[in-house]
């Protein structure tokens, strides 16, 4: 197997006996984040370590995803025929099917580094088997837990001579690990690496183009062509929203954005786009809120309300959906380059990527970015770039242009005059995005397919050591990424400014550290960046409902030492550089209005706030119901909507969905409303206008008891959401 690096086996079989007879039976086992995972590999893989006891099998990896599981009856009828629409050919892990169902053989451990948020909560050995570690330090950790074997899904395109491959998805890890486990290889150790290569995986450029020698294997052939997981869209609710306005008003045009997926980041490029098409809403909104007169001086130095006249670059480690709709409505549209010196020109106002001036040259000189007697290096840089046009060569000094010789002394004003006929209309090889893994619905990997190859070469795919951190091409980074946002989801803040993201109290982990740390630090290495933390203010309803802002808390994953600026539905609180009274406060203003007393005496009997302080009435009306009030009637004009981009799921769907999760929550809330509901609803006929939904649930002729009463529940869940 290593001595024919790159073969292509069509039988996933004979791959797994190849990687056992060469690293043995102690297999630790990697993939990487999310999509880029090898299905049919590590199904057979996993098969054999089943009916192989001897086989010590540990998998190391992060965010298996997991089609949606159902819990009742109801549910069933729910879901099931949305994940056989929206699943439909995509495969699933039989090792996550096995340890769900706590089938899981003695020889056979997993180990993630980040989970889907809550999945392993209440599951004491997934927990056990949590690896605490930085996105950026995956790779080594991996590594340092006896990594041997490595497999990945990868794309593939057929050329007039050969056969291209890419990481697509997810060169994150993958470019790391590979390169890691060669120079154990170097050293005398036996290792494999596995590339599983699928047809409907886009094929991204950037650092995520590799060799066929990067995999020992490739496995490849119709049955690994098999659809990719498009995880379905989160409804944003008005809370969201409100947050997603807040946040978006912190977003400098010509500037660079980070955001992750989920309700709240399309909430945020929801509020980007209104700002930039319908800004005379958005700032009416802005005004409406206060949020302008609030935070003024925040606003003018470190935001931005107008249109995006320059675009936003994205730096992002994971390119999700939201960018695609940012690129779409031509927001995200810098370009940045792999050039200090052309980074420095761009930012000082001296060039711009799509109109070169016609001293160009001059400038170039200037900076010393090229000599003035252009050599030969100097000449590939003007071509690599587009500063020359097309078609010219380079040679014994002479750039020439068909017929035509040029000199390539500077030196000389005519020179420099003649050459500028030699010069391109714009900067080529340009980047509006760089992203160390993509996740998001079919619709997102359509558009990737269906883009030209040089569209898509915008679209720079990196490793997570490249993307989430400064080290290594310092000046570069920088430059790319002025007037960074880093924007991030939080789960409790404390009035001190410390976040917890990742782990309750007691030590049960909620998802993993991921990036959030790193980019953090990033903004406060930059000296334009800011650091962004979103924290919906509070969770549950009724008597379960408890505030997320909290005087302190038993983890946190950013200390409050590194405080930035955290958002909630209420407002901005900036933190940087305050002396504590100051956060304290500053917290408190964005904190829910029934919590604030509570929280403010906390801080008062601790000595942390002077004792006559009272937080300014302008601050003392923060509820649900003032955010209703004031997103409502633009929701009536078409505006935030609680599926911005598209869902798959069909209008009936969105209606039965919010009426039983609505359901739920008044279970919690006030159950003796649904027992005093469901009484009413006995007596009452079945209402024509829920014979639609009762047929999409099966429940429009009940067959049993029970399937009646389904039927009532259902009809009761519909009219407590106005939905008949």
């Amino acid at each position: 197997m290593i001595e024919n690096a790159g073969s292509v086996y069509a039988d996933v079989e004979k791959c797994v006996d190849e990687v056992i007879n060469h690293v043995g039976k102690e297999i630790t086992f990697g993939m990487t984040m999310a999509l880029g995972k090898p299905y049919q590999f590590i199904n057979a893989l996993y098969r054999r370590a089943k009916k192989d006891p001897e086989i010590k099998l540990k998998i190391i990896t992060a965010l298996p995803l997991e089609k949606p599981k159902v819990h009742n009856e109801l549910e069933k009828r729910f879901l099931d025929p949305i994940v056989d629409r929206v699943f439909d050919g995509v495969p699933e892990f039989d090792y996550m099917l096995d340890f769900r169902a706590g089938k899981l053989p003695a020889n056979v451990e997993t180990f993630e580094f980040f989970s889907n948020a809550g999945s392993y909560l209440n599951d004491p050995k997934a927990q056990q088997n949590h690896i605490a570690s930085h996105y950026t330090h995956a790779c080594r950790d991996a590594i340092d837990l006896g990594l041997n074997v490595f497999g990945q899904l990868i794309a593939y395109k057929e050329t007039n001579d050969k056969t291209m491959y890419s990481m697509a998805c997810n060169p994150d890890i993958g470019l790391g690990v590979t390169r890691k486990l060669k120079q154990k290889r170097a050293n005398g150790e036996k290792v494999a690496i596995i590339g599983e290569a699928n047809k409907n995986m886009p094929f991204m450029y950037g650092d995520a183009v590799v060799e066929t020698d990067t995999y020992d294997i490739i496995l490849q052939g119709s049955k690994y062509n098999y659809e990719l997981f498009g995880p379905p869209k989160e409804p944003v609710s008005l809370i969201d929203y409100m947050i997603g306005i807040n946040v978006s008003t912190l977003i400098k045009d010509s500037g660079t954005i980070q955001v992750g997926i989920g309700a709240l980041s399309d909430a945020i490029v929801s509020g980007l786009i209104m700002r930039n098409y319908h800004n005379k809403v958005y700032q009416e909104i802005i005004e409406n809120n206060g949020l302008y007169t609030r935070y003024q001086n925040l606003l003018d130095k470190w935001g931005d309300i107008g249109v995006f006249k320059k675009g936003l670059y994205g730096s992002t480690e994971m390119f999700s959906d939201v960018f695609m709709q940012m690129y779409k409505s031509k927001i995200l549209k810098r370009k940045v380059f792999d050039s200090v010196h052309l980074m420095k020109l761009i930012n000082e106002g001296k060039l711009e990527a799509d109109n070169l001036p016609e001293d160009i040259i001059d400038k170039l000189i200037d900076i010393k970015a090229i000599h003035s007697k252009i050599n030969e290096e100097d000449f590939n840089f003007l071509k690599k770039f587009g500063i020359f046009k097309k078609g010219i060569k380079y040679k014994n000094g002479l750039i020439i242009d068909g017929i035509k010789q040029y000199s390539s002394d500077m030196n000389d004003e005519n020179a420099r005059l003649e050459i500028r006929s030699l010069l391109g209309k714009e900067l080529i090889k340009g980047k509006v995005l760089h992203s160390t893994f993509f996740l998001g619905p079919k619709s997102f990997y359509q558009i990737l397919n269906e883009m030209s190859e040089e569209e898509i070469q915008q679209f720079g795919m990196s490793g997570v050591e490249k993307v989430n951190q400064l080290y290594g091409d310092e000046e570069l980074r920088a430059l790319q990424r002025k007037d960074g946002r880093f924007i991030n989801t939080g789960m409790i803040v404390t009035l001190h400014g410390a976040i917890a993201s990742d782990q309750l109290e007691d030590g049960r982990i909620i998802s993993g550290i991921g990036g959030q740390y790193n980019f953090v630090a990033m903004a406060h290495a930059l000296p334009d960046a800011r650091a962004i933390l979103m924290i919906k203010s509070t969770k549950d309803t009724g008597k379960s409902l408890k505030s997320n802002i909290v005087f302190n808390y038993g983890h946190c994953s950013i200390p409050k030492h590194m405080k930035d600026i955290i958002v909630t539905e209420y407002g901005i609180a900036d933190l940087r550089g305050q002396p504590d009274k100051e956060v304290i406060a500053r917290i408190l203003n964005i904190t829910d209005s029934r919590f604030q007393d509570k929280l403010l005496n906390k801080a008062k009997k601790a000595g942390k706030i002077p004792i006559d302080y009272e937080i300014p009435d302008e601050y003392k009306n923060n509820t649900p119901e003032k955010i209703v009030d004031l997103l409502k009637p633009y929701q009536e004009q078409g505006f935030f909507q609680p599926f911005p981009f598209g869902t798959d799921l069909t209008k009936d769907e969105i209606a039965i969905g919010s009426s039983l999760k609505k359901l739920n929550a008044l279970l919690k809330k006030a159950p003796l409303k649904i027992v005093k509901g469901m009484l009413i609803e006995l007596f009452r006929p079945i209402p024509q206008s829920a014979e639609i939904y009762l047929k999409r649930m099966n429940l429009l002729t009940p067959l049993s008891v029970r399937e009646k009463n389904m039927r009532k529940i259902v009809i009761f869940a519909l009219r407590n959401n106005n939905q008949i």
